[in-house]
């Protein structure tokens, strides 16, 4: 059946609609319907038609973040017809000379792009507002044809040339046209399973397919290695607060496409939440933001001066089925928007790690922006464009498209797989193995949210080691917390600043909680404020350690744990500290403080919950069983290697 694609085809003034293809799949799926636009994702329409929505990234707002509003609609498309078509027979219905974009230009130059790198660098990384941070910048055009056939023409050349894409799509609305081939999916709720897929880590390869010596470079870069670390840090975070047992880890795989080849993990768990609950617990993907997910937001709206429209956002296609309606919501990267009057827009961004060069950035934005401005005419195509069969083929590191996928996907040769599994060696086994619950320990624990989502992870680790743990924002939390712990989590920011009012209350509930004996135990930022408090100096690090694992000794027992800290307290190790008599663990060389003790108190620089932090479940539940017997910590610190297990690379054979 083509009767739909053709009619649209043969139309002046089309219905609104939208054509999408996923990836691995032999057709794509023509949808008509009615446009409605609405103001909360809970308020799309799910009254059992099919939905697709397009989701702008101002809609951040409803977690609380910051964005510029530029009034982009949160659009549904309300689908009342659909037909499915056979890849090449829609291929040849398609326009095959696609109406060209002129008057090519760029919003901010290739020179001041690599300024605002260096500035993200130094304003934001180096002063601990996160960890990485994606900033992007927009390449525009014109065209006078209707934009209808222009993204279904575009789109075409997408399909032909393209291959990689997790979906390939137009989508066309009054006022409002997009096309894309977005390589990543944001997340998925398939019959109740929940499925997000990081992708991070960027090779160029403009001129054609890599040779597996240029693979193996780049999967040895530590830039590529921690970019996709940080990511997947951030992803489980959103996982352990929309599913009940977190995450696990599957991978790591490559993702193939025509021009560039990225790394990506699958991460899955369940949940019972409605799909639109799931999608708003996850707006939005840290690899398009950065992290920590709030003050990523606040950094993008410093170092953008203008909105964002739909890029970072989703396209959510909710389907419903028996039991309600599944959700597949791809990240709108690597997409083109037209406007009312004819105006293109290609928005692409560079993740911005520690370890950035400002000139590779630029290199990457344009590399990521060339499939499209290819497709859309803007630039010349190179003689080694990838054909729509290699599009429809399974590639042989793609990542299982949902959980019951299989994970016997074909693999790279052994050098290239030997590599990518080599990657989990030093990862923490807790978050890619299926994880048995501790008896209870009859303890309840308050986490203070200190703006790092982080909270989310610690809290459903302290769930596994039999605590009733619940998470509250450092604005709302009591000083009078009747919960036998009190755990003062991370966040972003510099620890010694008297008049940011974070750390004024964190400083505020801690000397309450001082007051009353009872368990403490302070993370990363809270941990810096505690060592103010116990007379310790805090300075800058000589570089930021965001997304770092070191083996560090604490109190004698050696630990392999991940670190996201630009600030430090230094003393020496084994003495106490001038104030709260509290011992130190400190490197011995550079004094550098990596935990605290004393009765009933505790704190540690590194991420116990990060999947950088192997031994972090053991110290944890070291330092659980110090606080909540009343004693000091003890060698329980020491991680039991033979408890935690192997570390495996799940879904990767």
């Amino acid at each position: 059946m083509t009767r739909l694609l053709a009619a649209l085809l043969a139309a002046t003034d089309p219905a609104p609609f939208a054509v999408v293809r996923r990836e691995h799949e032999p057709t794509l799926d023509v949808l008509v319907g009615d446009v409605v636009d609405v103001d909360r994702l809970a308020d799309i329409p799910l009254d059992g038609a099919e939905v697709l929505a397009l989701v702008p990234f101002r809609q951040v707002r409803e977690r609380g973040f910051v964005a510029h509003d530029d009034g982009a609609p949160l659009r549904c498309l309300v689908v009342r017809e659909r037909e499915t078509i056979g890849l090449d027979e829609a291929i040849g219905l398609l326009p095959r000379h696609p109406i060209a974009v002129d008057d090519l230009d760029v919003d901010v130059s290739d020179a001041e792009y690599a300024e605002r790198v260096r500035r993200v660098i130094d304003e934001e990384i180096g002063r601990g507002e996160g960890a990485n941070f994606v900033i992007r910048r927009e390449f525009t055009g014109r065209i006078e044809a209707s934009a209808a056939h222009a993204v279904l023409g575009w789109m075409r050349a997408l399909l032909e040339h393209e291959a990689g894409a997790y979906w390939t799509f137009a989508v066309h609305t009054p006022g409002l046209s997009a096309v894309g081939a977005t390589p990543e999916r944001h997340v998925s709720s398939i019959d109740g399973v929940v499925s997000m897929n990081p992708i991070s880590g960027t090779f160029r390869h403009l001129a054609g397919p890599p040779a597996d010596d240029e693979l193996v470079a780049f999967l040895g870069d530590v830039k590529e290695r921690e970019e996709l670390v940080m990511v997947v840090d951030e992803e489980l975070k959103m996982m352990s607060a929309v599913c009940p047992d977190g995450g696990r880890i599957r991978g790591p795989f490559l993702k193939r496409m025509s021009r560039l080849t990225h790394t990506e993990y699958l991460l899955e768990g369940r949940s019972g939440l409605d799909p639109r609950e799931v999608l708003r617990r996850t707006m939005f993907a840290p690899t398009v933001t950065g992290s920590p997910m709030g003050n990523a937001c606040t950094v993008i709206a410093r170092h953008e001066a203008t909105a964002r429209g739909y890029y970072a956002g989703v396209l959510a296609r909710f389907t419903p089925t028996a039991a309600g309606y599944d959700l597949d919501a791809p990240i709108l990267i690597r997409t083109a928007y037209v406007d009312g009057d004819g105006g293109v827009r290609v928005p692409v961004g560079a993740t911005l790690v520690r370890h950035s060069d400002p000139d590779g950035e630029v290199a990457e934005t344009h590399a990521k922006a060339a499939g499209v401005l290819t497709a859309l005419g803007a630039i010349p195509r190179t003689a080694t464009g990838t054909a729509a069969t290699a599009n429809a083929t399974t590639d042989a590191t793609t990542t299982p498209t949902s959980a019951t996928a299989s994970a016997g996907t074909a693999r790279e040769n052994d050098r290239i797989a030997t590599l990518l599994d080599s990657r989990n060696d030093h990862l923490a086994p807790f978050w890619s193995t299926p994880q048995a619950e501790h008896p209870s320990r009859g303890a309840t624990a308050l986490v203070i949210d200190a703006g790092d989502d982080f909270t989310t992870m610690l809290a459903h680790q302290l769930r596994h080691l039999g605590v009733a743990a619940r998470v509250v924002p450092w604005n709302e939390a009591e000083p009078a917390a009747s919960d036998d712990l009190v755990v003062f989590g991370p966040g972003p920011g510099d620890p010694r600043n008297g008049v940011d009012p974070r750390v004024t209350r964190l400083r505020e509930l801690m000397v309450a909680r001082l007051a009353t004996g009872a368990p403490m135990l302070a993370v990363c930022l809270s941990h810096q404020v505690l060592a103010t408090l116990a007379g310790l100096p805090i300075a800058p690090l000589p570089a930021p350690r965001q997304g770092v694992q070191l083996d560090v000794d604490l109190f004698g027992a050696p630990a392999s744990i991940g670190f996201y800290n630009t600030f430090a307290a230094t003393a020496e190790t084994g003495l106490t500290t001038p104030r709260l008599d509290l011992e130190v663990a400190a490197d011995a060389a550079t004094g550098v403080v990596h935990a605290l003790r004393g009765s009933r108190v505790a704190s540690v620089q590194g991420h116990l919950e990060s999947v950088l932090s192997p031994d972090g479940l053991a110290v944890l539940a070291g330092l659980l069983d110090g606080l909540l017997d009343g004693l000091l910590v003890s060698e329980s610190l020491q991680p039991d290697r033979a408890a935690i297990g192997p570390v495996t690379a799940g879904g990767a054979a």
